[in-house]
């Protein structure tokens, strides 16, 4: 006897297709299990879903297409997987089918049943509780009574911890008393960023063995997120740790989930399903009933605004482990240096004395590459890029221009392509010029060993390679390396155990930002960078963040001196509230993409006026069309509009009443067009 049954299949973000196809089916298939149809001439996979709630014609069966069958012996995607795919098509303004099946492995699609069965026999079934190893450092007080606080109460917990002050041991044993209480349990550790999983990995592989964990995260190969994800589907793996995209993964049994640095801008989407993974793991963890701590030495406002107000548990640890103090914070007036100075003759000297001492130091700048830009010294050329509105860093290694946002690449012409003129010069600064200048500027300074000094750079560049990262890593572990450049990807969550100085070299552009964002992102890395820095007790005391900045008097160089993120906190809420700006009130950008700033902007426009009668429009200011700050990429032209709400159910049912009109408008030029709720960068 056949059946109806509703399939979600890979569908464009804004499809006009319904939520599900029906397809027929001989065989009875519970929601969640996973099928192979046929689409149009493709053989896709699908997912079963609850029938919709609203009425629909009664087709019958027989007029159906059939299913090609399901996937042998992978259990059902469990409803409150569903429940969560559900939630963030509809509050992200995305299709359901691209949300559910881009949370699926890919390589789950492409494999035949012969294929799928053969990877299912080599995840081994969960058997013994996973035994923890006895292996552990003694609690401080402050973790014992966080501890305490997450076994007794439902949460969700804010763990607002210094740098150094044991937030990983609070996560490992959170994990392992869920892990004593439930033999078939399984727990959810999210990190911002890819370079952060294999040290984390080691930790809890360590603590609970290599088979209990797996890592998911998109630098790992198809192969490798299938098995890991499989793993996880099962029950095989109890602690699945991952980068955002993980917070989909299949957990049946999830009891615990954890956000480590939870303030992170990297926890949301830029493509695609614009979704911040930070509050679906909130959202997971209520529906699932999960416990949810999220950790950080400098949270998000939203998240400090929440624990002020008492929808999370705030839990604090403001002690290092070992009770090392924070490091001491120098803020150095470049008002009163010599012009054109980059190191201050201050800062050099206790670089200087570091080194001499074989300690460590740290030196970061956010802008990679030589110089942001080449210029021309008797003509107004600038090494703009042909395809962006933006110019092409100058990188000096190997004397190419390259644009960072569409990747075009030249080689540095031998004269000025506009009048000839061969004298042409880079204007400010990357970690490629700070890496060359600090070697000429420190190349008397001897080690104790009477080696000169090792200087290394960290960037985007210099760990492209594969493996090079690692290789990096393990050079300043082993105090191979005197000095580290680099740029922000070195401040972040890193157990430098030498490193006794942290130096800022010019981070006052954020100061000034049009992005009220700006200053909280500068803070958190600052503070984050300032936490590098003795982080062994041995040298503590003598350790040091350093900050060039042309506004010794900013009210942010206060807070950071006193290491008080409370105090910073409270003064950037008020500024939000006099402001009515996020979190006290809620944002949705319409973007557009098109082949020239008219058509992106006409088809906002017209999405602007189409707007006034929809349902909630009285709640939502609606902001005129505007270029984005880099309105050109790849030769494509980009625009945006910006909507505001004092509600945010009223935003949310504005949005999905615009959808239609938003689908129905069709432009000739236009190329596409993305709804990011909740934006992080305007």
């Amino acid at each position: 006897m056949s059946e109806k049954v509703h399939i979600v299949v890979p569908t464009p973000a804004h499809s006009a297709v319904g939520a599900s196809l029906s397809y027929r089916s001989e065989l009875p298939l519970a929601p969640g299990a996973l099928v192979r149809v046929p689409l149009g001439r493709r053989e896709v996979c699908g997912v079963v879903w609850d029938a919709p709630a609203a009425a629909e014609p009664a087709d019958p069966p027989a007029q159906l297409r059939s299913i090609l069958g399901p996937l042998e012996g992978l259990p059902p995607l469990a409803a409150a997987w569903r429940q969560l795919v559900d939630f963030a098509a509809g509050y992200y303004q995305r299709s359901l089918g691209e949300v559910a099946l881009s949370a699926l492995p890919p390589q789950l699609r492409e494999l035949d049943a012969s294929q799928l069965a053969r990877r299912l026999k080599r995840v081994r079934p969960h058997g013994e509780p996973v035994a923890a190893s006895p292996e552990r450092p003694p609690l401080t007080g402050e973790q014992a009574q966080a501890l305490a606080a997450i076994a007794a109460q439902p949460g969700p917990f804010l763990l607002f911890g210094a740098t150094g002050s044991g937030k990983t041991e609070v996560y490992l044993r959170a994990a392992e008393a869920l892990l004593e209480q439930d033999a078939e349990a399984q727990a959810l550790v999210l990190v911002p960023e890819i370079n952060l999983t294999p040290q984390l990995q080691a930790r809890f592989q360590e603590r609970f063995g290599a088979d209990a964990v797996v890592a998911l995260h998109s630098g790992m190969t198809n192969p490798q997120r299938l098995r890991a994800w499989i793993a996880a589907h099962l029950g095989a793996a109890r602690i699945v740790l991952g980068t955002r995209m993980a917070v989909f993964a299949s957990l049946p049994r999830l009891r615990l989930v954890v956000v480590d640095e939870e303030h992170d801008p990297s926890y949301k989407q830029q493509e695609g399903a614009r979704y911040s993974a930070r509050d679906l793991a909130v959202y997971r963890g209520r529906l699932e009933g999960a416990k949810v701590i999220l950790g950080s030495a400098t949270p998000s406002l939203e998240s400090w605004q929440a624990g002020e107000r008492g929808r999370y548990r705030r839990l604090d640890m403001p002690t290092r482990v070992g009770a090392g103090p924070l490091p001491a914070v120098r803020i150095v007036d470049m008002n009163h240096q010599p012009r054109g100075t980059l190191f201050s003759p201050p800062l050099l000297a206790a670089i200087a004395q570091r080194v001499a001492r074989g300690e460590q130091s740290l030196v970061f700048l956010n802008r990679r590459g030589y110089a942001p830009v080449l210029a021309c010294t008797a003509c107004d050329w600038r090494s703009e890029c042909s395809h962006c509105s933006a110019y092409r860093v100058f990188h000096k290694v190997d004397r190419t221009l390259r644009c960072h946002h569409c990747g075009f690449t030249e080689r540095v012409p031998r004269a000025c392509p506009k009048c000839g003129n061969v004298d042409i010069a880079p204007l400010g600064r990357g970690t490629e010029q700070l890496e060359e200048q600090l070697a000429g500027l420190l190349a008397d300074t001897r080690r104790p060993d009477g080696e000169p000094v090792r200087i290394a750079r960290m960037d985007a560049d210099s760990t492209r390679r594969k493996g090079a990262l690692e290789e990096q890593l393990a050079q300043v572990h082993a105090g191979e390396v005197d000095v580290l450049v680099g740029t922000q990807m070195v401040t972040k969550g890193h157990d430098f155990r030498r490193i006794t100085l942290v130096a800022a070299v010019n981070p006052d552009a954020a100061l000034f930002s049009s992005d009220f964002r700006a200053p909280e992102r500068l803070f958190a890395l600052l503070m984050q960078a300032a936490g590098r820095a003795g982080r062994d007790a041995q040298h503590a005391a003598a350790s040091e963040m350093w900050v060039q900045t042309w506004n010794p008097q900013h009210a942010l160089f206060g807070a950071l001196k006193r290491h008080d993120y409370p105090a910073f906190a409270a003064q950037q809420l008020e500024e939000r509230r006099q402001a009515a700006m996020p979190p006290f009130a809620y944002q949705a950008l319409l973007r557009a993409e098109a082949r020239t700033q008219e058509v992106a902007q006409a088809f906002l426009q017209a999405a602007a006026d189409a707007s006034a009668s929809l349902e909630g429009a009285g709640h939502v200011v609606v902001y005129a069309p505007v270029p984005m700050s880099v309105q050109r990429v790849a030769n494509v032209e980009r625009a945006q509009l910006l909507l505001e709400s004092g509600s945010r159910p009223a935003l949310q049912a504005f949005l999905a009443a615009w959808q239609p009109v938003l689908q129905g408008l069709r432009m000739k030029g236009l190329i596409r067009w993305a709804v990011d709720v909740d934006p992080l960068a305007i």
